[in-house]
Formats: structure tokens, sequence, C-alpha cells
């Protein structure tokens, strides 16, 4: 069976990722089961080249096939913050997602609602010899300022879908995997996969 490495340590994606690419044949592997412990600096200034950084990387390292993504929250009412910095985006050391979902919303205090967002997901997918493809994802909802839901991770529990009256936290996890902006953009990928995999 063909190996795809999966190119991140952050158990939430992790986890999505199993979800979404488990039907395709591949096997599916992470880092530490190779021994894998790179810290790829994300200092690109576009998701794609985050994306593509961790998936060159990983690539190099193992050998193997290689799948990563950068994504991150764009709020209208913050000019697309905080975007690239998602990730990093409260001052405090040692932040952690409730850190961040509370300065998030500091900052939109004084802005009318309704906050419109979206997440943004961009996938890479690097071979050993140097081929890169990408693929990508959104999806549109807006911010409130209560959380909501127990599921997902980041800034799930106050990014709300008013079509579905639900926030991303509150998705069933088969739900998440058709409308989520990582979901869309591994869908996007996976004809890609399947040139790169010839499966």
């Amino acid at each position: 069976m063909p190996k795809l490495l999966i190119a991140t340590e952050n158990q939430g994606k992790i986890h999505e990722l199993q979800e979404l690419l488990g039907g395709l044949g591949l096997e599916l592997v992470m880092p530490r089961q190779l021994g894998l412990n790179l810290n790829v600096i994300e200092d690109g200034q576009t998701y794609e080249e985050n994306a593509a950084k961790k998936a060159r990387a990983f690539a190099a390292a193992s050998g193997l096939i290689s799948l990563a993504d950068d994504s991150g929250l764009e709020v209208q009412a913050l000019n697309g913050a905080p975007g690239l910095y998602s990730a990093r985006y409260s001052p405090k050391p040692g932040a952690t997602d409730a850190d961040r979902r509370a300065y998030l919303l500091e900052n939109l205090r004084e802005q009318p609602r309704p906050w419109l967002a979206h997440f943004h997901a961009t996938v890479a997918i690097a071979t050993p010899d140097g081929e890169l493809r990408f693929a990508d994802g959104n999806c549109y909802g807006e911010i409130i300022p209560e959380e909501r839901g127990t599921g997902g991770f980041g800034y799930d529990p106050i990014f709300f879908i008013p079509n579905l009256g639900l926030t991303m936290a509150e998705l069933g996890m088969d739900e998440k995997n058709r409308l989520s902006h990582r979901a869309l953009a591994v869908q996007n990928a996976i004809p890609i996969m399947g040139e790169i995999f010839r499966v």
C-alpha cells in the first residue's frame, strides 16, 4: 500500500486528516512513527508558502510523499486578521486555543456585528524528488461572542455557520468533513493524489 506522510504534530489536524483520507487506499504515516521531530519555521507570506515549507521538509527528511496544510481564520472587521498568524495570535506566552479565542473576541468587542469571517486552508503535497502541488478550501460564517460546542479545536467554538445554525464545534465529524475548509481543500487535493500515487 502506498505511504503518505501527514506532515503535522497537531493532534486535532491529524484526527481530521485521518478521517478525510481514510478511504483512499493509502497507508497514512505520522511523523512520530518515523521518529521525525522537525521544527519548520512558518515564516512564509502566504498559506501556500507555509504549507509548501512543511510538506517539502517532511518529504526530504522521510523520503515519503508528504501532505501538509496551513490554515487560518480571516475576520472581515479585523482586515483579515488573524489570518496567517491564527495559531500564534495571542500575545500571551504559551497561549492556549482558549486564550486565542478570548483575545480575538476582545479585539472585536467594539466592532458592529455580524462579525463576518471565513476559514481558509491550503494543502500542499510534496514528493521527495521536489514535485509540489496545491489545493485550497474555504468555509464561510461569522464569529459569535459565546462559545458553543465541544468538538473541533482552535476557533471552532466561536465560528458560527448561519445556514446550519451551528458552530464548527457543534458539527458531527461527518458534517465537518463535508463543510470545513480543511475538508474542502483535501477533497480538492484527492484528484492530485490520484495522479501522484496513480491510485
